[in-house]
């Protein structure tokens, strides 16, 4: 069976990311992966610094390294923050792509954000796409980019609007088709 990851972009109480997350985990699901929802705050991370390396470096980054090499599927639903990629994300990424062998290789991502704007995160998207790109994460094809947030989901932490289903179906499906290796 085809291990997938989901993994938000904020650690927030109510996070939107986190509703999509789990949204795209359940789909996931459905589509016969087994999933794991990854909380980025039981990885206790400091502010990336080479200085640390190679006798400091957290016991979290290796820890998070083989959570991410266990699965083949990692979905990251990424917030914007000033049309960038969240401090969180950029962190975690760094201190992931220092360690070896790559967490990210062999590994198939999607990615999606939500945010409280009519562009639903795009720019940071494109970001994360040429980044994850950069280290070696093959990213599936597609833009899901969701808003405004207030309006996105309902009681259930489902998406409302058909256009947005129908993309993270696309997304799920493409998921679960592209394999490496």
């Amino acid at each position: 069976m085809v291990k997938a990851l989901t993994v938000s972009g904020s650690i927030r109480q109510g996070s939107y990311n986190r509703l999509l997350a789990r949204h795209v985990g359940r789909k996931l699901a459905a589509a016969g992966a087994e999933v794991t929802d990854l909380d980025l705050g039981d990885f206790d991370l400091p502010v990336f610094n080479e200085d640390l390396e190679p006798d400091q470096v957290p016991e979290a980054a290796g820890r998070l390294a083989a959570v991410f090499r266990a699965h083949q599927i990692v979905f990251v639903a990424c917030p914007e923050y000033n049309g960038g990629v969240t401090p969180l994300l950029v962190n975690t990424i760094a201190w992931l792509s220092r360690q070896k062998p790559s967490p990210f290789r062999q590994r198939v991502f999607g990615i999606g954000g939500v945010s409280s704007g009519k562009y639903g995160t795009i720019w940071a998207l494109s970001h994360l796409r040429d980044q994850l790109s950069k280290i070696g994460g093959l990213v599936a094809p597609g833009l899901l980019g969701i808003g405004p947030a207030e309006e996105a989901f309902d009681a259930n932490g489902d998406p409302v609007e058909p256009a947005i289903v129908a993309k993270i179906d696309q997304l799920v499906t493409a998921l679960m088709t592209i394999r490496i290796g």
